[in-house]
């Protein structure tokens, strides 16, 4: 078997380093934020976070076997070590890679306050100097995830009405663009299994959108999420409904897994359609990109394989004249290592927000003023992802029963 362990020994003084520890922390914010610190020699500390959910914490200590010890300037060889060391425990996708992508990003962090140059520049080069958001956000008290699943509210809560109300509210905090998820508990009438929508279905889903567009007009890029739930005709139904109002796009219309039901999907409509968020590496998103099975490819970096193998799916979709818009649930630490990322990428587009019920986001921060602000977060020039984590509100929002930094 191939062999990514440290084979070299040629390399100046001040660039000898070791990574002598790896922790983790989960942190309770909207989601179970997993953070992740890599320690060096050098007493430089990299920060990073990997997707949310159960299981991370335990595979990132199982790499200190083989880490300890490895250059952390060798980013993209240690992650290949990770796949590699791991491959007989599924290393080669799902949560071992997503555990590889928050040590990724803290590699990176680290590598870039040794070499005291922002991440940006070490992934190759600087776009723009400011990456806008896109808030994605609930009408009124519309669900709440507690361990996995999801529950609804009142029926009053999906509304028209209620969705273009936080529309308004969200916008008026300067937001340029929103999403809102567009799945529903009437969905599931009148068969919860089969993924068809019922004209009345539709229907609510129309006047949600009209009620919205009409809330803030069309100078406010407005998007809709369906987490997989149709089927292909009622995914095609819905999106044909909705093509009048010139959405961002329409996102995670059918489950991910069948690339020649996901590309009917596409053709069929002129309703930009967004997906890939639950896909991992670059040969999961090849094929939906090349074959024009989605215009605009949302991986997640802190599932995907981190920022180095989200610029390969970047260069892949480039080719294809697709846009990125990473997708992102992570807190300030996943959200600055993924501004970086769209300061580095040609054909990036904007970038997700999902904690706008956390109050205290920013405070995980050292600095002193919001990351967001009117509805762009600039591009900092500060060595590694260009920020601090403060350990202490870490600690105090950490997950019961689980370890700490």
């Amino acid at each position: 078997m191939r062999d990514y362990s440290g084979q070299t020994a040629n390399r100046r003084g001040d660039r000898d380093v070791e990574i002598t520890d790896i922790r983790t922390c989960v942190v309770e914010g909207n989601f179970e934020w997993n953070l992740i610190e890599v320690e060096t020699d050098a007493g430089v500390t990299g920060i990073g976070e990997a997707y949310r959910g159960g299981g991370i914490p335990e595979l990132v200590e199982y790499t200190k076997r083989f880490l300890i010890g490895e250059n952390p300037l060798d980013v993209e060889r240690i992650f290949r070590l990770i796949v590699q060391e791991m491959s007989g425990h599924g290393g080669t996708t799902g949560k071992v890679v997503t555990a590889a992508s928050g040590i990724e990003i803290a590699l990176w962090d680290a590598a870039g306050k040794l070499l005291d140059l922002p991440v940006y520049q070490l992934l190759g080069s600087k776009y723009r100097d400011e990456v806008r958001i896109y808030c994605d956000c609930h009408a009124g008290e519309a669900y709440e995830v507690e361990d996995g699943a999801t529950a609804y509210a009142d029926a009053d809560a999906y509304s028209p009405e209620a969705y273009a109300a936080e529309a308004r509210r969200v916008v008026d905090m300067g937001f340029t663009a929103v999403k809102f998820d567009l799945d529903l508990p009437g969905d599931n009438d009148p068969d919860p299994f089969n993924g068809r929508l019922t004209n009345e279905a539709i229907a609510h889903k129309r006047d949600i959108v009209a009620a919205v567009r009409e809330e803030i007009g069309y100078d406010v890029d407005l998007a809709f999420d369906c987490h997989w739930d149709y089927s292909v005709e009622s995914a095609k139904r819905l999106a044909y409904e909705l093509e009048e109002f010139d959405l961002m796009w329409l996102e995670d219309l059918i489950p991910p897994e069948n690339m020649a039901a996901q590309k009917e999907v596409t053709g069929a409509t002129r309703t930009p359609v967004a997906t890939g968020e639950n896909r991992f590496r670059v040969h999961e998103l090849t094929d939906l990109i090349t074959d024009h099975g989605v215009d605009i490819a949302t991986p997640d970096p802190t599932t995907v394989g981190g920022l180095a193998e989200t610029m390969r799916v970047a260069d892949r979709a480039e080719e294809h004249y697709v846009p990125v818009s990473p997708h992102n649930v992570c807190s300030p630490v996943g959200t600055m290592a993924c501004v970086h990322l769209g300061a580095a990428i040609p054909n990036f587009d904007l970038l997700e927000y999902h904690a706008l019920d956390v109050e205290w986001w920013d405070d995980l921060t050292t600095r002193d003023d919001p990351l967001i602000q009117d509805g762009y977060i600039e591009v900092p020039e500060a060595p590694g992802i260009g920020i601090e984590l403060d350990e202490s509100v870490a600690e105090d929002r950490r997950l019961d029963g689980t370890s700490g930094f």
